[in-house]
């Protein structure tokens, strides 16, 4: 049976930042602020909870904790879209530029996140010192792949990292190298099957991390589907636990964004 994300709880920590600019350079109305505290319960409804904003001449940026189901560019088009609507309604209509930038941010940095990924072997408690020796071969780091360097797509720039971690059904320990391979090769071609740039994997007994550049049209919760499915055939069996872990994170944390 493959997995669906369907009724499916997934621990996460996602924020997505948007900027919009107006296409003509004027500054945003009086009236943009209201208008965006208005829209707030509108945009819940699409999965996109209002965190903080800033309003500076012909820019607005936006932040928002999001749900496991909102791609970047879902978000772009309901920020946008939204907002416009609401301007409009409020007697203030202004016409936006197609340029838009939407970022991932969270607690930890790039840095963070994948130094903790390249200390997993050294964390990991192993009672025999030799497989320890060897566990570092299931962890890969991609040289070629920059995730402070966005993505392209139609008027913008996207920056969508990804933490996503996968844990094994009940906690199941992996010992064949074979299998621990073959999970380490799924994962880097499952990645490229679906378009996203694989910083990092580190593959231990009984779980599994994952840092990458997401396609920006895919949810975190497609994602992360897309690489249980992946790896449960590369070991044969519905392995992996139902739910998994999927958080944001940049450059910088959250606090730059915040007030």
């Amino acid at each position: 049976m493959r997995y669906t994300g369907v009724n499916v709880h997934i621990p996460h920590k996602l924020l997505l930042d948007w900027t919009g600019w107006l296409s003509d350079g004027v500054a945003f109305p009086a009236a943009t602020a209201a208008a965006i505290e208005s829209t707030a319960p509108v945009w819940a409804g699409d999965g996109l909870t209002l965190d903080t904003f800033r309003i500076a001449g012909d820019l607005v940026q936006i932040l928002f904790a999001t749900t496991p189901d909102v791609s970047p560019t879902l978000l772009a088009g309901r920020a946008k879209g939204r907002l416009q609507h609401a301007l409009r309604a409020a007697g203030a209509p202004v016409a936006f530029s197609r340029k838009v930038s939407v970022r991932s941010v969270g607690e930890n940095t790039r840095a963070d996140v994948e130094g903790y990924l390249a200390r997993q072997v050294e964390r990991g408690e192993f009672a025999d010192p030799r497989f320890r020796g060897r566990m570092a071969r299931y962890t890969v780091v991609r040289d070629g792949v920059d995730l402070a360097a966005p993505s392209a797509g139609g008027h913008g720039r996207y920056w969508y990292n990804l933490h996503v971690v996968l844990v094994t059904a009940d906690r199941f320990r992996f010992g064949a190298e074979d299998i621990l391979a073959g999970v380490r090769d799924a994962a880097l071609a499952a990645a490229d099957r679906g378009g996203h740039a694989l910083k990092s994997v580190a593959v231990m007994p009984d779980h599994v991390h994952l840092a990458l550049r997401g396609h920006i049209e895919r949810s975190p919760r497609e994602i992360g589907v897309g690489f249980q499915n992946a790896l449960a055939e590369a070991v044969g069996c519905r392995a992996w636990q139902d739910g998994f872990y999927a958080g944001t994170f940049s450059e910088y944390d959250v606090s730059a964004i915040r007030p």
